[in-house]
């Protein structure tokens, strides 16, 4: 295997020639489910070619379809890089949230599942407050803002006016109607 510019020879090792670009690459550094969403990405140029060089060691042959010249191969291998890396990336981010994302999937498949059945729905117990509300939001705007003494009866309804000055209450309006 040959050096490629640019390529660490410790993590990969690369060859160019007789038209394919054959990659051996670290296991422990590119697990084997990023090392086939990688190659996954060339299955429309290349044939593509998967097989263990040493224990802990892949080789990634890709052959393309069409006629490619030497800098097109060593693009091809620069391309495979990358993807290796972000399929690498991704399969680190799935193994680390693994638990909220079958947590969120379980909620969405429950939830497309429909209303629950006149059974489901006579066994569930209505007593008990359905969820905790710190912050009121499942409260009335009224409820919520309410003034203090409003509530105490008919007196509380003569508010101050804008103008400074004292509502009166609705009896109070009737009677001078009627007087005039």
């Amino acid at each position: 295997m040959g050096e490629v510019a640019g390529m660490p020879d410790a993590q990969v090792e690369a060859e160019v020639a007789e038209g394919r670009v054959t990659l051996v690459v670290d296991e422990s550094v590119y697990p084997l489910d990023a090392v086939y969403g990688a190659t996954y990405t060339f299955i429309d140029r290349c044939y593509v070619l998967l097989d263990r060089a040493a224990p802990t060691r892949l080789r990634i042959s890709l052959t393309p379809k069409h006629d490619a010249d030497a800098d097109a191969l060593r693009a091809y291998v620069g391309e495979l890089q990358n993807e290796l890396l972000s399929c690498a990336w991704r399969s680190q981010i799935v193994r680390e949230n693994r638990a909220v994302i079958e947590a969120v999937t379980l909620r969405a498949v429950s939830g497309a599942m429909g209303p629950p059945s006149l059974d489901e729905l006579e066994d569930f117990d209505f007593s008990e407050e359905p969820f905790e509300d710190p912050l009121g939001i499942g409260l009335s705007w009224e409820e919520k803002y309410k003034k203090k003494g409003a509530a105490d009866g008919p007196s509380a309804a003569a508010a101050p006016a804008a103008d400074g000055g004292e509502e009166r209450d609705a009896d109070d309006n009737r009677d001078e109607t009627e007087s005039a």
